[in-house]
């Protein structure tokens, strides 16, 4: 019987293997040493925040897997020796493959400042940071200031875990306003004065020279490249993941910041695949980044990669753009590309209306040539994904797209409607070109 082994149980790995049960009989096993069990990475802030529990966020019960005949292994695979298709692991001992599927994820990424290895120094992408920021910032009278390097999605989630214990934080951001590398400027402005609304002292233009210890090994502060003492008892590191692929360096498997695969996801060594965030396109598709650290497109390689597996030859195609995130109780949604002010397209052109509450806003991106429909952010208004997958697909003018917003509201029956708003400033717009 064919052996499928799976190094990395998150969402591209466990996706991978339920259809490839789905399709087959072929032996299947999961190698991880984070956790027993797959869980939802996406939740972890809700843990710490006292909303959910541990079990709450493993989406399958404990017999799942015996069930469905899924072999787990915890274990940290140290080598992968290609040439005799064998895994070996650090606690001791072997495993052989038929196919290997790497989908490691994420770890955190840094940039070499003094003082990293200090107690109270964690970044946020796996259970063990969990696990230290609960033992770190317990609460407020244990650690009464936590400093977060970094801005962008994994950043503000720290920050509001933190503030719901009610520790004080402050922020740092090279930017002159949050995650303006990512959204067009007058979003990433709303978003910083959102995250200051909430407690945070958030500090636009300022950069981290090094970290400083007490003489028992913890954090007691850090030191801005401004010369500014901040003290603290945590330092979130949220400047960003890389793939996790540290334990290929030594491997016949061809790196760059990720493992490189093509549009099969297969990788320069026959029968090894890589999914998910460590996987790394050749060729980036479209305008995305040749690594996507994204939960759905590591559900998607997972699916497309079990149809290969299973005999029926399946590329990778994502489609159009789509990503979703919370900015504290602004929700955030985007559809197709708008892109930020330092990597805009020559050709592209963005409309943008806010909410006298500076709660809501929506960016709509288009062509400024023949006014065809590139994109969307929206923040603090749900729309539907289908209907916007629809619109780009359709390549639908940007004025078919603002007269039928409603089409697209996704919001609950009682919520207030803002469709004639933006269709009166869209009238008497100011592009931004």
């Amino acid at each position: 019987m064919e052996h499928i082994v799976i190094i990395g149980n998150g969402i591209a790995g466990i996706t991978a293997a339920r259809h490839i049960r789905k399709l087959s009989d072929k032996k299947v096993t999961i190698i991880s040493a984070e956790t027993d069990h797959f869980f939802s990475r996406t939740a972890l802030m809700y843990v710490y925040m006292g909303h959910m529990r541990w079990r709450d966020i493993e989406p399958y019960e404990p017999w799942f897997w015996e069930k469905n005949r899924l072999e787990l292994k915890k274990a940290y695979v140290e080598t992968v020796d290609t040439n005799n298709k064998t895994l070996h692991f650090k606690e001791g001992g072997s495993i052989t493959y038929d196919k290997l599927i790497i989908a490691t994820g994420s770890t955190t990424n840094t940039f070499g400042w003094e003082g990293l290895e200090l107690n109270g120094v964690q970044g946020l992408v796996s259970k063990q940071d969990l696990e230290n920021l609960e033992k770190n910032a317990p609460n407020n009278k244990e650690c009464p200031r936590a400093v977060i390097v970094g801005g962008g999605l994994i950043g503000v989630e720290m920050a509001e875990m933190l503030r719901t214990r009610k520790i004080e934080v402050t922020m740092l951001v090279r930017e002159s306003a949050f995650w303006a590398g990512t959204l067009p400027k007058p979003e990433a402005e709303m978003i910083s004065r959102h995250i200051i609304s909430h407690g945070v002292d958030l500090r636009h233009n300022a950069e981290l020279d090094k970290i400083l210890g007490d003489d028992k090994g913890n954090v007691r502060a850090i030191v801005t490249k401004e010369g500014e003492e901040i003290p603290c008892c945590v330092v979130g590191i949220t400047t960003g993941v890389k793939p996790q692929i540290s334990f290929l360096q030594h491997s016949k498997i061809e790196t760059d910041k990720g493992v490189l695969v093509n549009r099969k996801l297969e990788t320069n060594i026959e029968d090894v695949y890589a999914i998910g965030d460590c996987a790394q396109q050749r060729e980036p598709i479209g305008n995305r980044p040749p690594i996507e650290a994204v939960w759905y497109t590591g559900r998607m390689m997972g699916e497309a990669l079990a149809q290969t597996i299973c005999g029926k030859t399946f590329e990778y195609n994502p489609g159009n753009w789509f990503n979703s995130a919370k900015f504290f109780d602004i929700e955030y949604q985007t559809y197709g590309w708008v892109f930020s002010e330092s990597r805009k397209k020559d050709y592209e052109a963005q409309f943008h209306w806010k909410c006298d509450s500076d709660l809501r806003c929506i960016t709509i991106s288009y062509h400024k040539e023949n006014d065809e429909f590139l994109g969307i952010n929206t923040f603090g208004i749900r729309m539907k994904q289908e209907v916007f997958d629809r619109w780009l697909n359709e390549k639908r003018s940007v004025d078919y797209v603002v007269e039928n917003l409603k089409q697209a509201n996704f919001d609950p029956e009682f919520f207030k409607n803002y469709e004639k708003e933006i269709q009166t400033a869209y009238a008497n717009q100011t592009i931004t070109v």
